[in-house]
C-alpha cells in the first residue's frame, strides 16, 4: 500500500502541470455551461448540433392531417396582389367548409384593416351629401350596400365557424413597438393564474390584430410570432405570449384546441419551481421551456405538408379529399409577401409551415422536452467527464487517449442520439464533445510541447550512461531522473585489464586504440544488458553501478549476473583477439553493495553522473584484490547476503587500509565453476575454519589437499605465507582472523 501511494504522488507531481490545465478547461466549461460567462461560439456549436439531429430524423413522406392553401406566385398572378379583397378571402372560407369540409381553420395573415375596395364608403358619403335629397340613389345604395359591404360578407363567413385569426406581437426594439391595432383574441389565461409565480414570459409591448368586428365572428384567435435564437434561426415558438398581464396562444396551439373540440388547456408547473414546464391540452402534453416556448418539430425540408394553391382552391380545381376534415392553414411562400424564415432544415421556410409542424407535433404528441433538470445534468457530467480524462489520458500513451476519448465521444452522442429519438428529449452535446475533445488536445499538445523535451533531457541526461529500455523507462517516469544528490543502497562494480601496461607496450597506438575500442564497446554492452549504468572509464578501468536512475530492488543480483557474464564475454574475447593477433586480456572485477551517494557531480567547467562514499571506495579495493587472491571476481558480504541462489567461495576476512570494519570477501561460482568446486570447497571452509582458529596443522593438512587437488595456488600460497609468519610470531590471543591491508 506504502508503494502504491508513493507512485501516485510521484505520478500527481509529474503529471500536475498537465492535470491543472485539463481541469482549468473544465471549469471553465463549467462556467460557461452555467451560465456565468456564457460563449456564443459554444452556444453556436450547441445549436448547429440541435439542428443537425432535426435534419438526421426528418420525414420523408408528407403529413396529410394538415394541409397549407398557400398564397403562391400562382394564385397573386391569378387573383392580383395581396391584400385581397375581403369577399374573396370569404368565398374562400365559404368554400373551405361548404365544399371541402374543412374541420379547422387559421389564418397566418392579419386582417387589420376595412377593405373599401368596392367604393362603398364614397357612395355612402355621396348619399350623405350632395346626393341627400334623390330618393333613387339612396334607394338603390340601401340595396346594393349588403353586397358592396365586403367586411361584413367576411364577418358572415367567419360566424359560427372553425376559424382561428392570427395576430402578431412586438417587442421593445422592434420598429413601432408600442403601437396597438386591432382587437386581440381571448386570452388563455391573465395574471391570476401566474400572479404569484414569476415565471420569464415572453413579453410584448405592442402588437397587430384584426377588425374587432373580425375578431368577434372567428371562433378564435393565436400569435405567429417565431423566436429567433442568436443565429437568426426559428427553431421555438412561444406557446404563450403575455401582453398587459394577459397570455396570448401561439396560432397552432389555437388551431389545435379548436379541432381538439376546444379541450382544455392549463400550465404544468415544475415540482418546486417558479416555472412551467408543460401545458396540457385536454390529454395532450406540450413540453415547453423556461420561457414557455415549444421546440418546432421540424418534420422535414418545406413541403412536408400538402400545399394546395389558393386560386385553385377558389374556383373548385381541388380534389374534396385532400380537404375534408383536415386541419387548414392560409398562409404564403411568395418571396414577396415576406414570410420566409430561416429554420434547421432551410434557409427560406414559408412561416405557415411553421405553425403546421408545430399542430402536428401537438396531435402526435412529438414536441421534443428540454426538462429543466438538463442544465443539473450536463453540469454533472461536464464535471464528472473533466475529472475522468484529466486524471485518465496523462497515464495513457497518445494511442490509447484517443482511442479512450474517441469512445467517450462515440458514447455521448449514442446516448444522445438515444434520448432524442426514444425519449423524445433533447440533450446538449456539443459542450460535453467539446470538452472531451478539448481536453484530449490539451493533453497531445502538452505531451509533445512539453514531456517531449522532457524525454529528450532524459535521454541527453542517461543516454550515455544506461542502456535504451531503461532510457524509455526514464522517459516514462522522468521525475525518477533527478540529477540532485541523494543517498541509496546501491552495488558498484570495478574491472580491470590485467598487466595492461605490459599488453600496451606490444601494440602500436592505432592498434591499440582499436583493442580498448572493441573490448570496452564489448564490456559496456554486457553492462547495459544487465540493467547497469556506465560510471566512467579510467583507462583500461570500467566503473559501473546498479540502483540509479531508476530505483532496482535487485540491484546486487543484476550487478553479479553483470560481472559473471563480463568473464564470459572476455573469454570469448581472449579467442577473437588471438585470432587477430592482439594480446590476450584477462579482467579482474570487484563489486560491493552498501549506500551511496549518487547524483551530478562536478565543478562549474565539468560534471559527471557518478557515484561516492565509502561504499565505493571498498568496490575498487577489491578489485584490486582479485588479483592478489588470484579470482576473477572478488564481492562483499553484503552482496552474497542479496544473492542466495548464488554459490560463493569464501576468500577471506579483511580490513582494507583507512578502515576499521573488517568485511568478508568471496568468489562467486558461475554454475560450470560451482560444480568443479564441489570437492575441494568443503576443504577450503575446513581450512578457513582452522586458520581462524591457528590450528596450523590441520590447515597445512587442507592446504596440501587442495594443492594437490589443482586448486587456486595464488590463494593456497597467500595462506601458506601467512601460516609460516603466525608459526614463529603467534597473532595475538584475541585475534579475530581478519587481515589487515597496510596498501590499498
Amino acid at each position: 500500500m506504502r508503494t502504491t501511494r508513493c507512485d501516485w504522488r510521484r505520478r500527481l507531481r509529474r503529471q500536475g502541470p498537465r492535470i491543472g490545465l485539463a481541469l482549468i478547461a473544465t471549469l471553465a466549461m463549467l462556467i460557461h455551461i452555467a451560465g456565468f460567462y456564457p460563449v456564443a461560439f459554444l452556444d453556436q456549436l450547441e445549436a448547429h448540433a440541435y439542428d443537425a439531429r432535426v435534419r438526421l430524423f426528418a420525414q420523408t413522406t408528407p403529413d396529410p392531417r394538415v394541409v397549407i392553401v398557400d398564397i403562391d406566385e400562382k394564385s397573386l398572378e391569378a387573383e392580383g396582389r395581396w391584400p385581397w379583397g375581403r369577399d374573396r378571402v370569404a368565398r374562400l372560407i365559404d368554400r373551405l367548409f361548404d365544399e371541402y369540409g374543412a374541420a379547422v381553420v387559421g389564418f397566418d395573415v392579419v386582417f387589420a384593416e376595412s377593405d373599401d375596395s368596392s367604393g362603398l364608403p364614397v357612395l355612402q358619403a355621396l348619399a350623405a351629401g350632395r346626393l341627400r335629397g334623390n330618393a333613387e340613389f339612396r334607394a338603390a345604395l340601401a340595396e346594393l350596400a349588403p353586397t358592396l359591404d365586403r367586411d361584413a360578407r367576411l364577418v358572415a363567413a367567419l360566424r359560427d365557424r372553425p376559424v382561428v385569426l392570427g395576430v402578431y406581437f412586438s417587442q421593445r426594439g422592434e420598429a413601432g413597438a408600442a403601437r396597438t391595432a386591432g382587437a386581440l383574441p381571448e386570452a388563455a389565461f391573465n395574471f391570476i393564474e401566474f400572479v404569484e409565480r414569476e415565471i420569464p414570459f415572453i413579453h410584448a409591448d405592442g402588437y397587430g390584430a384584426n377588425r374587432p368586428e373580425f375578431q368577434a365572428a372567428a371562433r378564435s384567435g393565436g400569435h405567429f410570432n417565431p423566436l429567433y435564437d442568436i443565429d437568426g434561426v426559428s427553431r421555438r415558438v412561444p406557446m404563450l405570449i403575455e401582453y398587459e398581464a394577459d397570455y396570448y396562444p401561439a396560432l397552432a396551439l389555437a388551431v389545435a384546441r379548436l379541432y381538439l373540440g376546444e379541450a382544455p388547456l392549463e400550465p404544468v408547473f415544475a415540482q418546486g419551481y417558479d416555472l412551467i414546464e408543460a401545458l396540457r391540452l385536454g390529454e395532450r402534453r406540450i413540453p415547453v421551456d423556461a420561457n414557455v416556448a415549444a421546440l418546432v418539430p421540424y418534420r422535414g425540408k418545406a413541403g412536408s405538408f400538402p400545399y394546395l394553391s389558393a386560386t385553385d382552391v377558389l374556383h373548385g380545381r381541388v380534389d374534396p379529399a385532400a380537404l375534408r376534415d383536415r386541419i387548414v392553414l392560409i398562409g404564403t411562400s411568395a418571396p414577396g409577401l415576406m414570410d420566409l424564415r430561416v429554420t434547421p432544415v432551410a434557409n427560406a421556410y414559408p412561416g405557415v409551415e411553421i405553425h403546421a409542424n408545430l399542430v402536428a407535433g401537438i396531435l402526435d404528441g412529438t414536441i421534443k422536452q428540454r426538462p429543466g433538470y438538463v442544465l443539473g445534468l450536463e453540469l454533472v457530467a461536464a464535471a464528472g467527464l473533466g475529472a475522468l480524462l484529466a486524471l485518465l489520458l496523462p497515464s495513457l500513451g497518445a494511442v490509447r487517449a484517443s482511442a479512450i476519448t474517441l469512445g467517450l465521444v462515440a458514447l455521448l452522442v449514442a446516448a444522445n442520439l438515444y434520448a432524442w429519438q426514444s425519449a423524445n428529449t433533447v440533450l446538449p452535446i456539443a459542450n460535453l464533445v467539446i470538452l472531451c475533445l478539448l481536453l484530449w488536445v490539451i493533453d497531445i499538445l502538452y505531451g509533445f510541447f512539453v514531456e517531449a523535451r522532457a524525454k529528450r533531457q532524459v535521454t541527453e541526461m542517461f543516454g550515455q550512461y544506461v542502456p535504451p529500455e531503461v532510457v524509455d523507462e526514464l522517459t516514462e517516469r522522468p521525475e525518477a531522473a533527478s540529477m540532485e544528490g541523494e543517498n541509496r543502497d546501491m552495488t558498484v562494480l570495478f574491472s580491470d585489464v590485467r598487466d595492461f601496461t605490459s599488453i600496451s607496450e606490444t601494440l602500436s597506438a592505432p592498434e591499440l586504440t582499436r583493442l580498448m575500442n572493441a573490448y570496452l564497446t564489448r564490456m559496456t554492452e554486457v553492462i547495459q544488458q544487465h540493467r547497469g549504468t556506465v560510471d566512467k572509464y579510467i583507462g583500461d578501468a570500467i566503473m559501473a553501478f546498479w540502483g540509479a536512475p531508476l530505483p532496482d530492488p535487485d540491484h546486487p543480483r543484476h550487478a553479479l549476473a553483470c560481472a559473471l557474464a563480463m568473464q564470459d564475454a572476455a573469454t570469448a574475447l581472449r579467442a577473437e583477439f588471438r585470432a587477430r593477433g592482439w594480446p590476450e586480456l584477462r579482467i579482474g572485477i570487484g563489486l560491493n553493495r552498501g549506500p551511496m551517494n549518487v547524483g551530478n557531480m562536478g565543478s562549474a567547467f565539468r560534471r559527471a553522473y557518478t557515484v561516492m562514499g565509502d561504499a565505493v571506495n571498498l568496490g575498487s579495493r577489491l578489485e584490486s584484490l582479485s588479483k592478489r587472491y588470484g579470482v576473477g571476481i572478488v564481492v562483499s558480504e553484503s552482496v552474497v547476503a542479496a544473492c542466495p541462489e548464488i554459490q560463493f567461495r569464501p576468500l577471506d576476512r579483511i580490513r582494507v587500509k583507512g578502515k576499521q570494519e573488517a568485511v568478508r570477501i568471496y568468489q562467486p561460482l558461475s554454475p560450470a565453476e560451482a560444480v568443479a568446486a564441489a570437492d575441494t570447497l568443503p576443504r577450503w571452509n575446513e581450512a578457513l575454519a582452522a586458520y581462524a582458529a591457528q590450528d596450523w596443522a590441520t590447515l597445512e593438512a587442507r592446504l596440501n589437499e587442495l594443492q594437490a587437488a589443482a586448486d587456486n595456488p595464488k590463494l593456497i600460497g597467500i595462506y601458506r605465507e601467512r601460516m609460516a609468519v603466525y608459526r614463529q610470531s603467534p597473532p595475538p590471543e584475541d585475534w579475530d582472523g581478519v587481515y589487515a591491508y597496510e596498501t590499498k
